[in-house]
């Protein structure tokens, strides 16, 4: 690993940026797309969300508002600013708030994205971090949720 995987892997973004990603993601949504199932997990204070991204699928995401850690596992391209991180292995990666990544699956990939929180349910989860939860897989009609709550 290099030292960008290990500190501040994946900064905030700037507001050019972060257009360049919806410049991208209103192309992306004019192409099929995938339906990719979202795994919610809530325990011990955390909450995870995962997805599989099947290979070849470009990924935009939602504006994340808060830091959070980021789990990769897979071989992915990710756009996170003013350069891109080329991810093949397994990495836990710290990313900041305010940023809005692409995504370039080149293998079936897996992401997994966590923190801390007090909130219950996926909505309040989501409502945490970000304010374009209208757009995530897991609000898509169609779209499968699997939630695990453990109550620890």
């Amino acid at each position: 690993m290099n030292d960008l995987v290990l500190k501040n892997a994946i900064p905030a973004m700037t507001s050019g940026d972060i257009e360049k990603v919806r410049a991208l993601e209103e192309r992306v949504l004019e192409l099929p797309q995938e339906k990719i199932a979202t795994h919610h997990i809530f325990h011990a204070g955390m909450y995870s969300r995962t997805i599989k991204m099947p290979a070849g699928t470009v990924l935009t995401g939602a504006l994340i508002k808060r830091a959070t850690m980021l789990i990769v596992c897979g071989e992915v391209t990710v756009y996170i600013g003013d350069k891109t991180l080329e991810l093949s292995g397994y990495f836990v990666l710290p990313a900041s708030g305010n940023r809005k990544q692409a995504f370039l699956a080149k293998s079936d990939t897996y992401l997994t994205m966590m923190f801390a929180t007090e909130a219950k349910t996926v909505a309040e989860a989501e409502a945490e971090f970000t304010d374009e939860a209208g757009i995530l897989f897991s609000r898509k009609e169609g779209y499968e949720n699997i939630v695990t709550v453990t109550g620890e």
